[in-house]
């Protein structure tokens, strides 16, 4: 909770419809929102500035971490190859 009293959320923010739905739920249940956004090397740029976009729109604050997922192998997330 925050000094005043009011809760506090972190939404994981992808910039999708799922996790900006759950960000507006947030926000409308009277949460003091944060927002998280994983940079994983996605190969849509898209997704991050979408994810910027939502939480610029709700005036949330916004925070991204650069996570390298490289130890865990390929994925058609990240490689166009797969």
């Amino acid at each position: 909770m925050s000094e005043g009293g009011q809760k506090t959320a972190v939404v994981l923010l992808s910039g999708g419809l799922d996790s900006s739905v759950a960000m507006a739920v947030a926000i409308d249940e009277g949460y003091d929102v944060h927002a998280l956004t994983v940079d994983y090397g996605q190969r849509h740029q898209r997704e991050l500035d979408s994810a910027r976009a939502m939480a610029a729109h709700y005036g949330v604050d916004q925070k991204t971490v650069r996570v390298d997922l490289s130890a865990f192998g390929g994925s058609a997330l990240t490689d166009g190859l797969i």
